[in-house]
C-alpha cells in the first residue's frame, strides 16, 4: 500500500494512467460546432449538396477540463484510495492471528473494538493475507481462511459475561493453528497470570501487537445489608481524580412495569479506587429490586444482582410459655432470638395480631394448642406461602396433639410422652445427628459428633413417615420431619428450640439448619460446603453488556459449584433458585480486586482510539460517472441536439410522474375507510345487494345511533354498510344482517373473517324480518337462509334470552324485545348447563359476557328506521300501543349496543341493590 499522509492506495500502480492526461488532451479536444440557422431562400439550391472537406471547432476549455475530471477520477477511484487506512507497525505479510479477551470488561467499547478488528481484516483483504480470530472465553479450533470470511461473521461476535480462565487460556494454546503468524490481541485491560503462557506461545509463532483500551473500568460488588442500609461498593480500574457515578436500583413498580426504585449518587476520592454509598430502601421496596446498575456503564460487571439476603424475612417468634425472670438461657427463644436478629426482622405480639403483617415465617416454640380460629388463619396463612417451624417441648409432649389424628399443622402423628435418657423408652446415652438424606433440604451440611440428643417427641409410625423426615438421629428416630401444605409448608423439630432436650442450638449447623429453610438470609455468601449436595436451577442470567435475560433451558448447577467454581458457559452469573430460596451468582465477587495489565516492553500496545478507515472508491467513481453525464449534456448543447431531445425528456418526465398515480388508489380509499369506521364507535350493517333492504338497514341504525346519542353516552357516528368480502370487520362493535332468500352466500374468505370477528368479540344480530309470518326457524325462506348462511360460523349453542339474561337489564329493564313485530324468539348463547339459581341471588351465574349473536324476525331495522328530520319511514301498530312498541324497540337496541360494549358489566352484585329496587322487589 502507498501511504501519503492520511491517504493511502491499496493499487497504487493504476496511478501511472495520470500520465496519459495530456494525450488524452488532445483526443478530447475536438467537437463538431453548433450550427447557426440562417433564413435564405437561395439555400434551397444547395440542398442534396455534400461537403467532403469538414473542419471541427476547437473544445471549450471548460468542457475539456471537465472530461479530464472525470478521467482522473475514474484512474484514481480504481487506485483503491483509502483514507486514514489502517498501517501496521509490526513486520510480515505472512498470516494474522485475531485474539479477543471478549470478556466483560471488553462490552463497553465493543463497537470500537469490532471497528479495530474489521479494519485489521480489511488491510489482511489488501495484503492477502490469511487471517484467524480465538475468543479466549469461548476457544473452539479455527484455522486460517480468507479475512473476508471472518470479516462476514465479525458482527455476531459477542463479549461474553465473564473472563477466560486458566483453563480457558490452555486451551487456547492447544489449539493455535500450525507454522508462524503474526498476532493482534485485542486486550480488556485487566490483570491475569494466565496471560504468561498464552503470550508466550505467540512470540514463538511470531510477532505480537496488542490494542487495549485507556478508559477507566468500573464495577459494582454484590449488594450489601448494614444496619438497615443496602451498602453499595464501587471499584474502578486505577485510581485517578475525584469522580461521582451514579448507581440506580432497577426493579417492578407496582403495575409490575420495569422502572428505577432509586437512585444514589457514589463519589471516588482523589487516588481512590473505591467509593461505598449506603442506600435506605423500605422494606417493600427493597424486595422489588431486581439489580443494581452503574448508569453509563454497559457492561456485566457494572452490575449486581441480588438474592434473598438482600430481602430480610419478617419471622414472628411465638413462645408456649413465658420467660423465666434471670434465666434468659433458659427462655424458649433465646437462642432463636440470637440466630435470627442479625438476618430476620423479628415481630412479637399475638398470633392472630402478627398474622395481618402477613410474615414469612411464624415459629411455635413449645406451643401445643391452637384455637379454632388461630388454626383457620394459620392454615390459610400457610397454604398461601407461609412457612410454620414449630418447636417440641414439655408441653407439647405432655399435650394430646397429633395422637389420635394427624393434627392439620402437624407433619407427622406423635407418640404419648416422649423419649428420653433414663425414660420409659429411654436411650443409654444421647444419641447424635445422622447424615442427611440426599432429598433433604439439610442434604451437605457438615454433622459433627458434638451435637447430641437426650429428649424428643416421637413420631408414630406411617406409610407417609418415610417421605416427610428431612433429619433423624443415627438409630432411625425423626428429628426433623416436614409437611407441604399448598404453597406453604409445616416444619416440626423434635427438640425444643433451647439447650434443653439437645445441644443442637448451641452449634452452627442450628443456624444454617435455619437458613436453609430460609427462616434467615444468609448474612455472608454461603460456601461450597454449605451447599454441598444441592442443585440450583437459574432463573434469569446477565449477558456481556450487562442485561438480565431468562435462562429458558439451561441446566441446573450443583451448588458447590455455583459458591466457588469460576464463571463461564456452564456457570453464568445471573440468579439461581434453590428449593426455598434463591442465590446471586455475580460478575463481581464481594473480594475481586480489579487490576491493570502491564504488558512486557517489548510488546506493541496502542489505544482504540484511532481514525476510522474509509474508503474513497466508491465516491470517486460515482463522481466519475456524474462528470460523465454532464459531458454528455454538455456536448448536446453545444452540437445543438438537445433541443429536439427537450421534448423527449419532458414525456418521460411526465409518464414517471403519472405512473405511480394508480397504484396507491385502492390504499387510500381503504385508510380513509379504516379513519371513518375506527374514530368513533360505529355501527354497521352487512349490504345484501337488495338496494331497498341495504337503505332500510342504513337508516334504521342511524334511527339507533341517534337514540343512543341523546340517551347515553356513547356518541355514534353515522353507520356503515360493510362488504363482507372486501371491508375489514374488526372496526365495528356490532353488525346488523338482514336475512332475505335470495342474498348471495359469502366466500371461503368472508367466512374466515366473521369468524374471527365472533372469536374477537364481536356480535351479529341476524334479523330474518318474518316474525309476522314465520316464528324463529326453519319453516319460512328466511328462516331456511338463515341457516344456509349460519352453518359455516363457529356459532355456540344458543337459547331463547331468559328472563334473568344480561341483556335485560344493561341499560333499560326489559322482557321483551319488539321489532316492527312483537314475537318473544329472541336467541342467544345458551347458559353454562349447571347454571342454577342460587338462593340468596336474584340472578343465575349464567354466561353474561357478549353472546356473539342474536337472531330474531321482529324487523329491528324498520321500527328503529328514520329520515334526516327524525321522523319514523316505517309504521309500527297502532295507536298508543303502536308507539309504545316502538318505544320498546328502541330500548332493546339501546341495550343490544350497550351490551357489546360494556359485557358483563351489569351482572356485578353491587348493581342487585337498584335492580330489585326498580323491579320493586
Amino acid at each position: 500500500m502507498l501511504t501519503l499522509g492520511s491517504l493511502g492506495f491499496t493499487a497504487p500502480w493504476l496511478l501511472l494512467g495520470l500520465l496519459a492526461l495530456p494525450i488524452l488532451w488532445l483526443i478530447l479536444r475536438a467537437v463538431p460546432p453548433a450550427p447557426v440557422r440562417r433564413l435564405f431562400p437561395g439555400v434551397v439550391l444547395l440542398l442534396g449538396l455534400k461537403d467532403d472537406e469538414q473542419v471541427s471547432d476547437r473544445t471549450p476549455w471548460w468542457l475539456l477540463l471537465l472530461r479530464m475530471l472525470a478521467v482522473a477520477a475514474v484512474i484514481v477511484g480504481l487506485a483503491g484510495p483509502v483514507l486514514n487506512p489502517e498501517t501496521e507497525e509490526q513486520a510480515g505479510s505472512g498470516p494474522l492471528l485475531i485474539v479477543m479477551d471478549a470478556s466483560w470488561a471488553s462490552a463497553a467499547d465493543w463497537t470500537a473494538r469490532q471497528d479495530a478488528v474489521d479494519a485489521a481484516l480489511a488491510h489482511a483483504t489488501r495484503e492477502s493475507r490469511p487471517a484467524a480470530l480465538i475468543r479466549l472465553t469461548a476457544p473452539e479450533e479455527t484455522a486460517f481462511q480468507s479475512a473476508d470470511t471472518i470479516r462476514a461473521r465479525l458482527g455476531g461476535i459477542l463479549p461474553t459475561a465473564w473472563e477466560a480462565t486458566q483453563a480457558n487460556m490452555a486451551r487456547s494454546a492447544e489449539i493455535l493453528p500450525e507454522g508462524a503468524f503474526d498476532t493482534l490481541w485485542l486486550s480488556d485491560g485487566l490483570a491475569r497470570d494466565s496471560r504468561t503462557s498464552l503470550l508466550t506461545a505467540l512470540e514463538d509463532r511470531g510477532e505480537v501487537r496488542v490494542i487495549e483500551s485507556p478508559r477507566s473500568l468500573i464495577a459494582l460488588h454484590p449488594a450489601g445489608f448494614d444496619a438497615g442500609n443496602v451498602v453499595l461498593t464501587a471499584q474502578r480500574l486505577g485510581a485517578g481524580g475525584e469522580r461521582t457515578i451514579s448507581i440506580a436500583a432497577h426493579g417492578l413498580d407496582p403495575a409490575g412495569r420495569p422502572t428505577v426504585l432509586a437512585r444514589v449518587p457514589a463519589t471516588f476520592a482523589a487516588d481512590e479506587t473505591t467509593a461505598t454509598v449506603e442506600l435506605s430502601l423500605p422494606s417493600e421496596l427493597r424486595a422489588r429490586v431486581d439489580r443494581f446498575e452503574i448508569e453509563g456503564q454497559r457492561s456485566a460487571g457494572a452490575v449486581t444482582l441480588p438474592d434473598d439476603s438482600l430481602r430480610r424475612r419478617e419471622v414472628a417468634l411465638i413462645a408456649g410459655r413465658e420467660n423465666r425472670e434471670g434465666l434468659e438461657l433458659l427462655s424458649p427463644l433465646h437462642y432463636l432470638t440470637k440466630a435470627l436478629a442479625p438476618t430476620a426482622d423479628l415481630l412479637d405480639g399475638a398470633l392472630l395480631d402478627v398474622l395481618p403483617a402477613n410474615p414469612d415465617v411464624i415459629v411455635l416454640a413449645d406451643v401445643a394448642t391452637l384455637s379454632e380460629a388461630e388454626e383457620t388463619a394459620v392454615l390459610e396463612w400457610v397454604d398461601k406461602g407461609g412457612l410454620l417451624l414449630r418447636f417440641a417441648g414439655p408441653r407439647l409432649a405432655a399435650s394430646d396433639v397429633s395422637r389420635a389424628a394427624e393434627d392439620p399443622l402437624m407433619p407427622v402423628r406423635l407418640r404419648a410422652g416422649g423419649r428420653t435418657v433414663g425414660g420409659a423408652m429411654s436411650w443409654g446415652e444421647p444419641k447424635e445427628l445422622a447424615d442427611f438424606p440426599q432429598d433433604s433440604p439439610f442434604f451437605g451440611l457438615p454433622v459433627t459428633g458434638e451435637i447430641t440428643v437426650s429428649a424428643q417427641v416421637m413420631a408414630q409410625p406411617d406409610p407417609t413417615l418415610a417421605d416427610r423426615v428431612i433429619a433423624a438421629l443415627t438409630d432411625g428416630t425423626p428429628l426433623v420431619t416436614r409437611k407441604r401444605i399448598g404453597a406453604g409448608q409445616v416444619v416440626l423439630v423434635h427438640v425444643t428450640a433451647n439447650a434443653e432436650w439437645s445441644s443442637l442450638p448451641l452449634s452452627g449447623l442450628f443456624v444454617r439448619m435455619l437458613e436453609r429453610l430460609s427462616v434467615s438470609s444468609a448474612s455472608e455468601p454461603p460456601s461450597a460446603e454449605d451447599l454441598a449436595g444441592t442443585i440450583w436451577q437459574p432463573v434469569s442470567v446477565l449477558d456481556g453488556f450487562g442485561k438480565l435475560e431468562k435462562a429458558d433451558n439451561l441446566p441446573g448447577v450443583a451448588g458447590e459449584d455455583l459458591a466457588g467454581a469460576p464463571l463461564g458457559s456452564d456457570l453464568q452469573p445471573g440468579v439461581y433458585q434453590g428449593e426455598d430460596r434463591s442465590l446471586a451468582r455475580n460478575v463481581i465477587g464481594a473480594d475481586t480486586r480489579l487490576a491493570a495489565m502491564a504488558w512486557p516492553a517489548r510488546i506493541a500496545v496502542s489505544g482504540l482510539q484511532r481514525p476510522k478507515e474509509t474508503p474513497l472508491a466508491g465516491y470517486l467513481l460515482a463522481l466519475a460517472t456524474l462528470l460523465l453525464v454532464a459531458d454528455v449534456i454538455a456536448s448536446l448543447a453545444l452540437s445543438g441536439r438537445l433541443r429536439g431531445a427537450g421534448p423527449t425528456v419532458a414525456g418521460l418526465a411526465l409518464a414517471v410522474m403519472l405512473l405511480p398515480q394508480d397504484a396507491p388508489a385502492q390504499s387510500t380509499s381503504e385508510e380513509a375507510f379504516a379513519i371513518r369506521a375506527a374514530s368513533e364507535v360505529t355501527l354497521a350493517h352487512v349490504l345484501t345487494g337488495d338496494a331497498a333492504l341495504d337503505d332500510m338497514a342504513q337508516a334504521g341504525l342511524l334511527g339507533l345511533s341517534e337514540t343512543l346519542f341523546f340517551r347515553t353516552s356513547v356518541e355514534p357516528a353515522e353507520p356503515i354498510g360493510v362488504n363482507l368480502e372486501t371491508d375489514e370487520l374488526a372496526f365495528f362493535p356490532m353488525l346488523y344482517w338482514p336475512i332475505t332468500p335470495d342474498q348471495p352466500t359469502p366466500s371461503d374468505e368472508a367466512y374466515a373473517k366473521l369468524n374471527a370477528y365472533l372469536r374477537s368479540g364481536g356480535m351479529i344480530l341476524f334479523d330474518t324480518r318474518d316474525a309476522d309470518v314465520a316464528r324463529f326457524g326453519a319453516s319460512s325462506p328466511n328462516g331456511r337462509k338463515l341457516q344456509a348462511l349460519a352453518a359455516p360460523l363457529d356459532i355456540p349453542p344458543l337459547e331463547p334470552v331468559p328472563a334473568d339474561h344480561v341483556l335485560t337489564r344493561t341499560f333499560y329493564l326489559l322482557q321483551d324485545f319488539p321489532g316492527r313485530y312483537n314475537i318473544r324468539d329472541v336467541w342467544v348463547e345458551a347458559a353454562p348447563p349447571d347454571a342454577e339459581l342460587v338462593e340468596g341471588m336474584p340472578f343465575r351465574n349464567l354466561n353474561d359476557n357478549v353472546t356473539p349473536v342474536v337472531i330474531g324476525g321482529n324487523d329491528w331495522a324498520a321500527a328503529w328506521a328514520m329520515d334526516a328530520r327524525g321522523a319514523p319511514l316505517f309504521p309500527v301498530g297502532r295507536g298508543y300501543a303502536g308507539e309504545r312498541q316502538r318505544e320498546l324497540s328502541y330500548r332493546f337496541g339501546v341495550n343490544l349496543v350497550m351490551h357489546v360494549l360494556t359485557g358483563n358489566y351489569k351482572s356485578d352484585q353491587v348493581h342487585v341493590p337498584a335492580l330489585l329496587d326498580r323491579l320493586g322487589q
